[in-house]
């Protein structure tokens, strides 16, 4: 009796999944790696899994996103095999396609692929309004977050004061803290200021120019000149007067691209799919977040892109006529 009761069980267990529809049996998970849950990377790939998620039905794949330390992390860990996509700086995408900086000692990663470009990202200082702070220079010797490490911030700043002839032991604290603290520590008096790359606008930092006044201060001057020449994914950038609070001034700066990349671990068919998600819904795309509302297909294809382009990209692009 009991064996036969097994058996009715097994059998409609099988009836179960029988009725299960062919994506939803086959359905693939992937995992966007983004950055701090209040940054716009985490908004950009929660936009990106949104659109993907909507057609589920038809493709059969579940996107989600993970909050992680930024875009040197992204892409060790898209390496490792453990995310499927990420967002990435366009510097760190280039050193990592090149086997440059902090990627020098492993080496190009060669099965790295592009997808497209996103929004971008000036270089964002900001000073709490008691430091008496009026360009970067006037940092030396304060208390100043360098940004965490494994992000694109703290690689950009370390190339910004080497370029400057600084060392991180100029300030009186270089602090670590991730992009979601850097504003409370800021209006409590514990850093005097910090730096971060960043699409505008952010609530990293609406907060602390709406809390205490925090002022953005200009990065220009002979190192940015150098850094700007001598570098393919910086351009000059100015953060528009009064788009935060007790800020009317433009605030002259330079700055990347945010990236979304890939490997070719990732199947064309899975990145296809991701592509047409955003691209066949490209104004409901844009309306998920103020940074991305300036983005056009044409820039995206070609803007702050080192790696070559993923296969399920380009099949998408060819089919559009964007791309011969």
């Amino acid at each position: 009796m009991k064996r036969h009761s097994t058996i009715v069980a097994a059998l409609a267990a099988l009836g179960a999944l029988a009725a299960i529809p062919a994506a939803q049996a086959q359905q693939k998970f992937i995992t966007i790696g983004t950055g701090a849950v209040t940054g716009v990377y985490y908004a950009a790939g929660g936009a990106i899994c949104r659109l993907v998620n909507k057609d589920r039905a038809k493709h059969g794949i579940r996107c989600s996103v993970e909050s992680t330390g930024g875009s040197v992390f992204n892409i060790n860990t898209i390496k490792a095999g453990e995310l499927d996509m990420g967002v990435a700086q366009s510097d760190v995408h280039y050193n990592a396609a090149k086997g440059l900086g902090q990627f020098q000692k492993d080496g190009a990663f060669r099965e790295l692929r592009a997808v497209f470009a996103l929004h971008p990202e000036p270089v964002t200082v900001v000073a709490r309004k008691e430091a008496n702070v009026k360009s970067f220079a006037d940092f030396k010797g304060k208390k100043f977050n360098v940004g965490n490490p494994g992000s694109g911030t703290r690689a950009s700043l370390e190339e910004l004061i080497a370029a400057m002839g600084w060392k991180l032991s100029d300030f009186a604290l270089a602090s670590e803290l991730k992009a979601d603290e850097h504003g409370p520590a800021l209006c409590d008096g514990k850093i005097d200021g910090f730096f971060y790359l960043v699409g505008h606008p952010s609530a990293n930092i609406q907060d602390p120019t709406t809390v205490c006044g925090a002022k953005l201060v200009s990065v220009a001057g002979p190192a940015v000149e150098k850094l700007v020449k001598e570098k393919p994914y910086y351009a000059r950038a100015t953060i528009p007067g009064g788009l935060y609070p007790n800020n009317p001034q433009p605030t002259p700066t330079y700055g990347v691209l945010a990236t979304f990349v890939s490997s070719t671990k990732t199947p064309p068919d899975t990145i296809y799919a991701v592509v047409k998600a955003v691209f066949d819904n490209f104004d409901e795309f844009k309306k998920l977040h103020p940074a991305l509302a300036v983005l056009s297909p044409q820039n995206m294809l070609k803007d702050g892109l080192s790696a070559p382009l993923h296969d399920g990209a380009l099949k998408y692009y060819k089919e559009k006529g964007w791309m011969k």
